[in-house]
């Protein structure tokens, strides 16, 4: 895992980190059926500033001699809490962990805002934000990131460094550390998706059509 720390990214403790929030998550059709939770899961739901609630499953750890950071599981497109809940849950707090995963806005049972963009990267990251220093203040934690989720954990990351570098004040919590899982990069993903298109057309040609079809 990695530390938060600038003596772990050298390569940023000298830079001005300039900060582009392009990236937006549409509102996709929700699953119809609800998540049901496992044994020990908990259903939260975090009232962000703007009067929304997001929703937060929490699975507390089984007793442990020391004192691990909490984990915040930051899923991607298409997703919300349940893709953590079902398997990561269970073993980090089986682990001595306390997990949680979030459902951004207009994923899974948390609320939708107005329009048809869920949010972009600054919202998203702002909101994973308010739970962690309303929740976990005293406990930084480990911020863990899938797919766009990735995108918002470096994000968040960019802020605190912004912050270390810069001197500056800002609305996000120290981590303990992240982790990225089949992270979207920085650049974004078109160039990817371009190889994909051009290295496998028919595969890709289905993956659109299922797209299409999720979109309605």
């Amino acid at each position: 895992m990695a530390s938060s720390s600038l003596t772990s990214f050298p390569c940023l403790s000298s830079l001005k980190m300039t900060i582009k929030p392009m990236a937006a998550l549409t509102n996709p059709p929700r699953t119809k059926t609800p998540y049901e939770l496992k044994k020990g899961q908990n259903r939260l739901f975090h009232k962000l500033p703007s009067g929304l609630k997001m929703e937060v499953i929490e699975q507390r750890r089984s007793k442990s001699e020391r004192e691990n950071p909490p984990l915040v599981f930051v899923h991607g497109s298409y997703h919300a809490a349940w893709c953590w809940a079902e398997h990561w849950l269970p073993f980090f707090s089986s682990s001595g962990f306390d997990s949680y995963a979030v459902s951004l806005l207009g994923q899974g049972e948390s609320d939708d805002p107005l329009g048809t963009v869920a949010g972009t990267l600054q919202t998203h990251a702002s909101d994973i934000a308010d739970f962690i220093e309303l929740n976990l203040g005293s406990s930084p934690p480990v911020l863990i990131g899938h797919s766009f989720g990735g995108l918002i954990v470096q994000y968040y990351l960019a802020n605190i460094v912004n912050k270390q570098t810069l001197g500056t004040e800002n609305a996000f919590p120290e981590l303990s550390g992240v982790v990225l899982v089949c992270s979207v990069p920085p650049s974004g993903n078109s160039g990817l998706v371009l190889r994909y298109l051009f290295s496998k057309p028919v595969a890709a040609f289905k993956v659109i059509i299922f797209f299409c079809i999720l979109q309605g």
